[in-house]
């Protein structure tokens, strides 16, 4: 099934702009949830991931959904995922990666954009709890480590479809802009490591030998982080190894199950072509490229009532899924 949208995306007025859309966007998706219960999972490794959830009757479609770097299922992008498969009458569920739920996990390891164990987990337990189909959307991060999990299972993937949104399918590149000169790369840039060094300060206190600490401090960059942090806490050599062993780009034909890709070529995280050309070659595949809507922002409508394109199409390609004759 090739997927088209059904209606082209148009940037609300004054929004045109990538920088515009990525802010606007995060500053003003509502958050509102349908009544979640929280339950905690916890791992072979004695670690732990909470997750929010909420079941549809039986035999309906059940929509899991991962967020972006230091992202929670308090996102705005995954409660709108929430709020439309209530709408839908679905189960969903949000995961949130170690550390990100409001506590800190208990290991010296947090999550990275290649580390799609929790994320299975979570995708089996829920496959042999509902008797519907199983869906699948990441956002940003949570897009590529769907993406790498598609690619690592093949045949074997444990969801019906899945959609990835805004997804750094090159990590090395996606550092290349995040790191670039320019005030707006900067507040990314600021607002991540903010978060990432004040849950490295407290990983420290617990774990003092995990990672130089002082490198940690000097990091100005995001790959200064990774090299100082990531690649330590998570088996990498160095930054470069773990983005080549964590990008799902170069993996993208090896995807079994039907899945939407998602992104705007003005992203602004993102080095163009902000999706591999390669990946149009894998009939399992429906690209979308937008001219506009900068990152997870996709903002239509009007700036005082604005629509939210990216995580309405990513519900309509599964309702386009579940309209599509049954295979056994």
């Amino acid at each position: 099934m090739r997927f088209q949208p059904t209606h082209p995306f148009v940037p609300a007025p004054g929004l045109a702009n990538e920088h515009a859309q990525t802010i606007y966007a995060s500053l003003v998706r509502p958050t509102r949830t349908p009544a979640l219960r929280r339950e905690r999972m916890e791992l072979p490794d004695g670690d732990f991931v909470d997750l929010d959830t909420f079941d549809g009757a039986a035999g309906a479609p059940h929509v899991v959904a991962l967020h972006g770097l230091e992202g929670s299922s308090r996102a705005g992008y995954v409660t709108a995922i929430l709020r439309g498969a209530r709408t839908r009458g679905w189960g969903a569920t949000a995961l949130n990666f170690r550390s990100c739920s409001g506590e800190p996990n208990r290991l010296a390891r947090s999550y990275h954009s290649g580390d799609i164990d929790d994320a299975l987990r979570v995708l089996n337990e829920t496959r042999a709890r509902v008797t519907g189909p199983l869906f699948a959307v990441g956002f940003s991060l949570g897009a590529n480590v769907l993406c790498r999990l598609l690619e690592t299972l093949g045949d074997d993937a444990p969801v019906e479809a899945a959609a990835s949104v805004s997804a750094p399918y090159d990590l090395s590149a996606c550092c290349r802009k995040l790191d670039a000169g320019g005030p707006f790369h900067r507040l990314y840039r600021e607002r991540f490591l903010r978060t990432l060094k004040q849950k490295a300060r407290e990983k420290l206190r617990h774990f003092p030998e995990a990672f130089d600490g002082q490198a940690m401090e000097a990091a100005r960059t995001i790959r200064a982080f990774d090299d100082a942090v990531t690649s330590e806490l998570h088996g990498f050599r160095d930054a470069a190894h773990y983005y080549a062993e964590s990008s799902a780009g170069p993996r993208l034909h090896a995807i079994r199950r039907p899945t939407l890709l998602l992104s705007a070529a003005d992203d602004p995280m993102l080095e163009t072509p902000v999706i591999p050309p390669a990946a149009a070659a894998n009939p399992h595949l429906s690209v979308v490229v937008t001219e506009h809507g900068g990152h997870v922002g996709f903002v239509g409508g009007q700036v005082h009532r604005p629509h939210f394109w990216a995580e309405a199409q990513a519900l309509a390609f599964f309702d386009a899924v579940l309209s599509q004759p049954r295979v056994d």
